[in-house]
């Protein structure tokens, strides 16, 4: 009975919330609604007041200032001082043992070593295949992988793309791929009805139901979902209208739905999968592209990674080299000031103490030199990227930096006991590339471009799956259904029941078929998101083809710096050679002339100086000429090839092989089937050719300086060096020289060390003291002697105005 009912009766007393009791009709009623404001003014006072109080006292808990408590004060909490601990973190066994590296490292070699060293003489094609034999790490020489361990490539980066769960090549064909489901569900219904139609006849309705439903669906290429399952119903319950009180219902069916418009083709549904999400594109041809892209970065860290190698190997050339100066020069400043000591201690002319500390002056700082050149300073060495892009020389010298950081370029030991020593010298032949056939390869060969090109392509897929997200969802629907209903679900009552008495048997007979057709549809009003997709793909298209317009201007431009600084390198080596012949010749003549008394002690001093500048200065030229050569190929792409590197996919486990035979035995005989289809979407051109100058045969360079491949075998797949290489269509205008390996230098375990004053009393030593160990001492004449180096380059503008008489670029 409601309250309008009771209303309708008369009046009542009724007992308010706030205690009092009134009756009527309608006065009561707003006694009623007044005396409840008071009662809800009454309560909200309350918990103001409750929430004014905790405020108050938070407020002053935290006026409260806690004392500072020490690590190991007993009184402190003990579970805030654990929460507080730095902890190791818990690795398995395994990890420890392959990651527990480094630690066997010898104590690094330093200038106060007195050990002799031993050499370890390694050619460049030595180090690189050193390098990739012993590193899965792509490293630099910045310490990239401790600073930023995510930023740092490695050998595994493809085949972690390729792997990924979510956006990899086999992850995108899995939503093709069939899938089974099944359910089994059980239930019990003990309920009180209040229309007795609705419980078949009953108002207390007791009832047990079961269902089983299996199910096998894929989804095809062309968009196409297939799917066929099978549903096996029991119901058992108390209702007077049934037949039998528990029956067994099966239904086998099969459903098609196949999108018309949205969703629909192969091209669609290989660029952006099962999706209905504008933007949101997994098909299988991305995933593809993705892979491409990350094979095109991985080779871009492992040219920088071959470039950083050379520029380190060239770096400890030049410090083995420039140490070789220093030594020189601080060998000839000893001998000087023996001889001015020698003549201040008998008091005679020329041993004035203002000329002794002259002599001594020059001696410590040639000192100095070669100690800072025998241990190094820790500045950034070569490197690629700092002021071009395969690296620009720095040339900061020290011996000891330089080859630790090879070696830690090659995976190496910090110290094993032995000093690596660069077994190649500099090329000394000119070397010219033809300027239209460098631009061409620059442009196409460069990784970064052909990365590039593939996210193009991406963004290009990425607007054709957009453009079909503006058309409507339109399915067709066909689903065919056989059933089956019976007394039991298999066993038989000898057709006591008639033709319900087997739901199996019922099912098989096929008396009960139903089919169902249609379509569905689904349209956004607007497609506001479907344009917004396609405009954000336009764009990005835009943005990725303006990016390819000027990398490849940014490529032309460093390729131009690079054939650039390849002539200027090459150029001012000879002018270097030139200074250092003439440094020689004034150093010579000034000697005679100091020991005749006709010139100064500071010409001869300042001859010493100038000859060893001089000399650093040549080698610093012919290391830079070499890493401009590097850096061209470095330019043009080319850069793997020159260095013999190769990239290929690394051989599977053995098991796999095995596991792949096995199941193509048990396929049976093979049917050619052809997947080829015109509405593929094409991502690649063809497999890139890393090195399309080796093509397995030999090329010979005839005596007019063009090819000849009439003696050419295809046995002989050796590259040849750069010096015999066409690199153009012009003929080298020089032979090229046969490099000889660098000379040990000379050593003394006192060299560096200026605990006492020389032994005035004794001979300068006919073997100069070294540095590095008691080893041949380097022959300056021998080294510095290239006969024939510049013998076909005639008449040189660069080099008229030096006089003929001495001059090796002149005949």
């Amino acid at each position: 009975m409601t309250d309008l009912d009771h209303m309708a009766q008369g009046p009542r007393r009724v007992r308010s919330p706030c205690g009092t009791h009134f009756g009527g009709t309608t006065g009561g009623w707003q006694d009623m609604t007044t005396c409840s404001q008071l009662f809800m003014h009454n309560t909200l006072r309350i918990y103001l007041a409750i929430v004014m109080l905790a405020t108050s006292l938070v407020g002053c808990r935290g006026d409260k200032l806690s004392e500072f408590k020490a690590h190991n004060d007993p009184s402190a909490n003990h579970y805030e001082l654990v929460s507080a601990e730095i902890e190791y973190p818990a690795m398995n066994g395994c990890s420890m043992a392959e990651c527990d590296t480094g630690i066997d490292s010898l104590a690094p070699r330093t200038i106060s070593t007195d050990e002799p060293a031993n050499y370890r003489d390694m050619a460049l094609s030595e180090a690189v295949q050193i390098a990739f034999t012993n590193n899965d790490v792509l490293r630099d020489v910045g310490a990239t992988v401790v600073r930023a361990p995510d930023n740092t490539r490695t050998k595994f980066d493809t085949a972690i793309v390729e792997t990924d769960p979510v956006t990899g090549i086999e992850s995108a064909l899995s939503a093709f791929d069939a899938q089974w489901t099944s359910s089994l569900f059980s239930e019990k219904n003990d309920r009180a009805i209040n229309n007795e139609f609705f419980g078949g006849g009953t108002r207390l309705l007791g009832q047990h139901v079961g269902a089983l439903q299996s199910q096998i669906s894929k989804r095809s290429v062309t968009g196409t979902e297939l799917a066929a399952r099978k549903i096996v119903e029991f119901d058992g319950n108390n209702a007077p209208g049934n037949l039998f009180d528990s029956a067994w219902t099966i239904k086998v069916e099969g459903e098609v739905r196949q999108p018309l418009m949205q969703g629909a083709g192969l091209q669609y549904n290989r660029i952006a999968g099962p999706t209905r999400t504008p933007g949101v594109y997994h098909g299988v041809v991305l995933a593809r592209l993705d892979t491409d892209v990350e094979l095109a970065a991985f080779e871009v860290a492992v040219r920088d990674y071959v470039s950083n190698i050379e520029n380190a190997y060239w770096d400890l050339y030049y410090a083995y080299r420039d140490l070789d100066a220093q030594i020189a020069a601080r060998d000839a400043a000893l001998d000087t000031w023996r001889r001015i000591r020698a003549l201040y201690d008998a008091g005679r002319r020329g041993g004035e103490a203002e000329k002794e500390a002259q002599a001594r002056e020059q001696f410590y700082r040639f000192q100095e030199e070669v100690q800072n050149s025998l241990g190094g300073r820790l500045f950034d060495g070569t490197r690629t990227g700092n002021g071009s892009l395969g690296g620009t020389f720095r040339g900061t010298g020290g011996v000891l930096v330089a080859e630790r950081r090879l070696r830690r370029l090659l995976n190496m030991p910090a110290s094993d006991g032995e000093l690596l020593r660069p077994a190649d010298e500099p090329i000394l032949a000119p070397v010219h590339f033809d300027w239209n056939e460098v631009a061409f390869e620059s442009v196409e060969r460069r990784a970064e471009l052909r990365r590039q090109r593939f996210l193009i392509r991406r963004r290009e897929l990425e607007l054709i799956a957009s453009k079909n997200h503006l058309m409507p969802r339109l399915d067709a629907v066909g689903r065919y259904r056989f059933r089956g209903f019976g007394k039991d679900l298999l066993e038989t009552d000898g057709g006591l029941y008639g033709r319900f008495d087997n739901a199996y048997d019922d099912l098989m007979s096929g008396d009960f078929q139903e089919w169902q057709v249609g379509v569905e549809l689904d349209v956004p009003i607007g497609f506001r998101r479907a344009h917004t997709a396609v405009r954000n793909a336009e764009l990005e298209l835009a943005r990725s083809r303006a990016l390819l317009k000027d990398q490849q201007e940014e490529v032309i431009h460093g390729t131009a710096n690079s054939i650039a600084e390849l002539d200027r390198s090459f150029v001012v080596s000879q002018t270097s050679f030139n200074r250092l012949q003439a440094s020689r010749e004034e150093l010579a003549a000034v000697t005679a002339a100091f020991e005749a008394d006709k010139a100064s002690l500071d010409l001869l001093l300042d001859a010493q100086r100038r000859v060893a500048e001089s000399q650093s200065r040549h080698y610093r030229t012919l290391a830079e000429y070499a890493i401009a050569i590097k850096n061209v190929h470095f330019s043009k792409g080319t850069l793997l090839e020159y260095d013999g590197v190769y990239l290929a996919e690394g051989a599977w486990p053995e098991k796999a092989y095995e596991d792949a035979a096995a199941l193509e035995r048990r396929r049976g005989r093979q049917r050619r089937m052809s997947y080829a289809s015109s509405l593929a979407p094409v991502v690649s051109r063809g497999v890139y050719d890393q090195h399309p100058s080796d093509k397995g045969y030999e090329t010979v360079i005839s005596t007019d300086g063009t090819p000849d491949y009439s003696e050419a075998t295809p046995d002989n797949t050796e590259p040849l060096p750069l010096e015999t290489t066409p690199l153009s269509t012009e003929p080298l205008k020089s032979e090229p020289l046969k490099t000889q390996p660098l000379k040990p230098l000379p050593n003394s375990s006192d060299a560096t060390k200026l605990d006492s004053l020389p032994n005035f009393d004794e001979p300068a030593p006919a073997t100069p003291p070294s540095d590095l160990g008691p080893i041949a001492p380097l022959s300056h004449e021998a080294d510095l002697d290239f006969p024939g180096m510049f013998s076909k380059l005639g008449t040189d503008e660069r080099v008229a105005s030096e006089p003929a008489e001495g001059n090796p670029f002149r005949e």
